[in-house]
């Protein structure tokens, strides 16, 4: 559904243009009304799904064991940082201070389709991590999970 990576700015406001190419597929499948938190990855990004998709991942994260810790990790900051926000009138969603905080995001950025949402990543954050993954490629050949192996790009 989404894919490409799309070099974008933030205006005054820490509203993000979503581009053209999206919109139309995102009024359809969520009438423009998206959920938008953290990666709990070691890289702060955010991530950004369409509400349907969200509310997927949303009962996945409840039903977890209150008892697990990791589980409960997962459900205090995904769920916890988890806002909703809707396309406005000319296409732009608002990115809450304390989200833009944690990605660092204050003016360049970048808009990365993953299929079924987005992860937005300061631009230069965006780069560093880009080049160590392209360096490690080479390097982790054989790393792919079993199931990966039969895949041909």
């Amino acid at each position: 559904m989404f894919r490409g990576v799309n070099h974008l700015a933030l205006d005054s406001k820490g509203r993000l243009a979503v581009p053209t190419r999206y919109r139309d597929t995102l009024a359809r499948h969520c009438n423009g009304q998206m959920v938008l938190t953290v990666d709990v990855d070691r890289d702060h990004c955010l991530l950004l799904y369409p509400l349907p998709e969200w509310e997927e991942i949303e009962r996945k994260l409840i039903k977890l064991p209150s008892l697990s810790k990791p589980a409960r990790r997962l459900q205090r900051l995904l769920i916890g940082h988890a806002t909703e926000c809707e396309l406005d009138g000319a296409g732009r969603i608002l990115l809450p201070p304390p989200l833009r905080e944690f990605a660092s995001l204050v003016k360049n950025v970048v808009l990365i389709g993953q299929g079924n949402k987005f992860e937005i990543w300061d631009e230069t954050s965006w780069n560093t991590r880009r080049a160590e993954w392209l360096a490690q490629s080479v390097e982790d050949e054989g790393a792919l999970p079993p199931d990966m192996e039969s895949i041909s790009l």
